[in-house]
């Protein structure tokens, strides 16, 4: 494969940006980096950007339901080939395919064929996997997660999915204070499975238990989570106090307002943030009325609404996100990569081959203009998208 290189602009690597740089792509790997000045003559293909261009790795998306149309849950390899083609418009080459409480035969299905899917060619984002959302969650917090399916936890219909899944099965999001769920924490710590908590109503002392029995992440921080209160911190104050969780945040400006992410920001760092869109098949789609779940969901403005007015999940594009995230003057490019790249992918255990631009990692990258839309998209050296999209 013949060499690319992107030169010009400014790479945001693991330690800083380098103003005026460059990157050296080679059969779907970097291969090296740095100052533009440093380049040797007749390095490869040229692609010339502007001064005022960002490259950064692209962006790793572990909660997303739908875009285009499909759905994790439609259960078909063509849903999920479109979601993997589609994310690259928004800068996100890599990406956790995630389920919603449903029946045992629907999740069963969906989970078989992102097995089947991952074997199989395909352009675009890169599936990594799986998240689990649900169905073993509070019914004080259920969102839009359909009520009537949701069950206690349970480590042997976990085994049964994961095995449906071979092993694919990543995140789960699940509520620990429920019926054993404690003993599922424990249990997918122990097999390398991500506890995430979720439509939970633990209280602080409950969310510390889980830490100590393994829990990692906080699914999409604030909502469909006990608040915090002044006499119990609840779930998101546990988060706040708890170093070792890291925090899913959907900033749309829908889910979360604009003072509340600050102050996660402020409170947690970028080392211990991850920005989502959970984003449903509308995304990408005019306003209308959508599936999710078995449920009817209405997007109008921008907002994605069960009949009951409650919030489904979002129409949310990555590049809107880390466009969001910017605007705090605050926040640094590396602190963007960090919650847009990097913490994912060290969660996931994928730092030696995505989240950040290294030597020997996948060329996935994203080269964003000044007002941080997507110009180009990389999935792995292969440049699936060059026109103006994010």
């Amino acid at each position: 494969m013949m060499r690319k290189i992107l030169t010009g602009g400014t790479v945001v690597t693991e330690t800083g940006m380098i103003e005026n740089g460059y990157v050296l792509i080679e059969d779907g790997q970097i291969v090296d980096y740095g100052q533009k000045g440093n380049l040797q003559k007749d390095e490869g293909e040229a692609i010339e950007l502007d001064e005022t261009d960002i490259v950064m790795p692209g962006f790793i998306d572990i909660h997303i339901h739908g875009a285009a149309g499909h759905d994790t849950m439609d259960a078909t390899e063509d849903a999920l080939r479109v979601m993997a083609e589609t994310l690259p418009k928004e800068g996100t080459t890599s990406f956790l395919a995630t389920t919603i409480t449903d029946t045992d035969e629907h999740i069963t299905g969906a989970l078989r064929n992102a097995a089947k899917f991952s074997k199989t060619d395909y352009d675009g984002a890169e599936m990594l996997g799986v998240h689990l959302e649900g169905p073993f969650i509070s019914l004080q917090h259920a969102g839009a997660q359909p009520e009537s399916c949701i069950i206690p936890s349970s480590i042997e219909i976990f085994e049964k999915w994961q095995k449906a899944a071979e092993g694919l099965i990543r995140v789960v999001t699940l509520a620990p204070e429920e019926e054993n769920g404690m003993a599922l924490v424990r249990y997918l710590r122990d097999n390398g499975v991500i506890p995430s908590i979720g439509h939970s109503h633990a209280t602080f002392d409950e969310v510390s238990e889980a830490v100590n029995h393994g829990l990692k992440h906080a699914t999409h921080l604030f909502n469909a989570m006990r608040p915090m209160h002044h006499r119990e911190p609840g779930v998101v104050g546990a988060v706040f106090l708890n170093p070792s969780l890291l925090a899913e945040i959907i900033f749309d400006r829908v889910h979360v307002t604009d003072e509340m992410v600050r102050l996660a920001f402020r409170t947690l760092g970028s080392d211990r943030m991850m920005l989502i869109t959970d984003s449903m098949r509308g995304k990408c789609l005019r306003e209308g009325t959508y599936d999710l779940g078995g449920q009817e969901v209405t997007i109008n403005e921008g907002e994605a609404r069960l009949a009951n007015g409650t919030l489904a999940g979002s129409v949310l594009k990555m590049s809107d996100a880390v466009r969001h995230l910017s605007s705090f003057e605050e926040s640094s490019k590396l602190d963007v990569m960090k919650m847009a790249s990097w913490n994912a992918a060290k969660s996931l255990g994928v730092d030696d081959r995505k989240g950040s631009i290294e030597k020997g990692k996948d060329a996935d990258l994203v080269v964003l203009d000044s007002e941080l839309s997507v110009k180009q998209t990389f999935c792995r050296g292969n440049k699936v998208n060059h026109d103006k999209m994010g």
